[in-house]
């Protein structure tokens, strides 16, 4: 395979979003057919380097490296494709492409150049993904977040400018404090490379080594203010909440973005070979603070009393569950996150998705409010047995697909979700597992037991028990979308080993940062 593929996901939706602006808002059918074709493409050139990836040479399973202009990697742009980049690209693409009919429906009448600023969304992910060396991972990480600003407040109104202007100004904060990272491990190493500063972090003079470790947790806080871990997650529930529906589904990726670059730093930079001094600095932050975010999130699910809310709460606590699995540094731990990862990324887009279909978000502010829980009264209950005998199609095709939602969400069989959350909790009972771990397990347990009594509540409210909630109509191009997530999800449950045996090589290579080192100085 041509290390020149490694080019094509970044260039493709950068020339695609140019030709999209220079088309303008004229020629609406053309713009969207090359927004389809672009995320065709990417989800082909994903595939294509998942196949090389899998067919890789055992003990490597790195499909190529692209060094631009053939610069010397120490100092040059590198781009790297391995397991954990092309499972991202994958998802990304998937994403994507499954968000597009629903994306396209809302985005076909005049309200800017929306279709080009996604283009360049993908364009900051992929690149993101791809990126060897922190430098290019900061311009990446600033062109997927320009993108999001304007998503963020596409068709604004006053609740949406309000969460808008809340997450721009976060994230500029986070911005600032990625930059003065990056500059002090600059200032110690001399190189951004990541490869070569997993070489070099073991051999650093021990009077410099307290300034390296304070730009690595200055860096490391800018991607835990993406990742929304407690405290620094406050934004999250009522930005994504008062977004459009399809933009809060493709934000559903946004906080794996920082959890991506945690796990990669943590195993590349600070694993087991960093020497005694700076081995897994930083993980028992990430353990207990992963078990905080979870906490918060399940306090505020079962609070929550709008639908784009308990939605962000469960962002909340699947961000939360990824970064106490990284924590733990444990190969099959990370296994089984990466699987939660996927599948908790595609249930939530679609989560996002049924919340803008049974509450539409086209007017923010009239948004139907759940009623608070009342143990005492019987307003939601009485008479439940003679309200909504039957349901016409499209609200049975709701709560179907809401049913499906729940399930993968709280993690209960068969479906994928629990196939995922037993990967992921089921190495944390071996023996010799920590304090931490334990703790771990048992939070992730008890919040699946509370996203389902969140999620039936809410269901039997809109579904069964609230003759007054009215359902919008369904555009079929939601409907698809809603669909194919959820398809992708129960595809998931049916074909699972060859996936799961492929997460588990890729955490196995995560875990040997070794590989990845020779790829880039051979």
């Amino acid at each position: 395979m041509s290390a020149h593929l490694l080019v094509l996901p970044i260039v493709l939706p950068l020339l695609v979003a140019a030709l999209q602006l220079l088309l303008g808002e004229r020629r609406r059918r053309l713009v969207a057919a090359l927004s389809v074709a672009s995320c065709v493409a990417l989800v082909l050139l994903a595939a294509a380097l998942l196949v090389g990836v899998t067919g890789a040479v055992a003990g490597d399973g790195l499909t190529a490296v692209y060094r631009v202009g053939d610069w010397p990697a120490r100092f040059g742009i590198v781009l790297v494709a391995d397991r954990l980049s092309v499972l991202m690209l994958l998802l990304t693409a998937v994403l994507a492409l499954a968000l597009l009919p629903c994306a396209l429906g809302r985005w076909q009448q005049p309200g800017g150049p929306v279709q080009p600023m996604f283009q360049f969304l993908l364009m900051g992910l992929n690149g993101t993904f791809l990126t060897g060396d922190l430098f290019n991972l900061f311009v990446f990480f600033e062109v997927l977040l320009a993108a999001t600003y304007g998503l963020a407040l596409h068709r604004p109104g006053a609740r949406r400018v309000s969460a808008g202007l809340h997450y721009i100004a976060v994230n500029l904060l986070a911005s600032m404090l990625f930059l003065v990272g990056v500059s002090l491990i600059f200032g110690v190493t001399g190189t951004l490379n990541m490869a070569a500063l997993a070489q070099l972090i073991p051999t650093v003079p021990d009077n410099t080594r307290a300034l390296l470790h304070a730009g690595a947790a200055i860096l490391g806080v800018a991607f835990l203010v993406k990742a929304a871990m407690w405290p620094l997650g406050f934004w999250l529930p009522r930005t994504y909440a008062a977004a459009t529906s399809p933009v809060a589904a493709m934000f559903a990726i946004m906080t794996k973005v920082g959890v991506y670059v945690l796990l990669r730093l943590s195993l590349l930079l600070f694993g087991s070979d960093a020497g005694p001094a700076s081995a897994h600095f930083g993980d028992s932050w990430l353990l207990w603070g992963g078990m905080a975010t979870v906490a918060v999130g399940v306090v505020g699910m079962l609070g929550a009393r709008d639908l784009g809310k308990l939605a962000g709460y469960n962002v909340l606590i699947s961000s939360g569950t990824l970064l106490g699995a990284i924590g733990l540094q444990h190969p099959a731990v990370t296994a089984g996150a990466l699987a939660y990862l996927v599948i908790s990324t595609l249930a939530i887009a679609a989560f996002f998705l049924l919340a803008g279909m049974l509450a539409p978000d086209d007017e923010a502010e009239a948004t139907p409010l759940l009623e608070p829980y009342d143990p005492a009264g019987e307003a939601l209950y009485a008479d439940e047995d003679e309200n909504r005998a039957t349901l016409p199609a499209p609200v049975a095709l709701l709560g179907m697909c809401f049913l499906v939602c729940a399930l993968v969400l709280a993690g209960l069989p068969p479906l994928s979700g629990f196939l995922a959350k037993f990967a992921l909790l089921a190495p944390m009972l071996e023996t010799g597992a920590g304090r931490g771990a334990i703790a771990l397990f048992t939070l992730v347990v008890v919040a699946g037991f509370c996203t389902v009594i969140a999620m039936c509540r809410t269901g039997i409210q809109i579904f069964w028990a609230d003759e007054d909630w009215t359902f919008p109509p369904i555009r079929l191009g939601e409907a698809v979308s809603v669909l194919i997530l959820l398809g992708s999800c129960l595809a998931l449950s049916v074909w699972a080993d060859a996936p799961l045996r492929y997460l588990a090589a890729t955490a196995e290579q995560l875990h040997a940062p070794a590989h990845y080192i020779r790829a880039v100085f051979p």
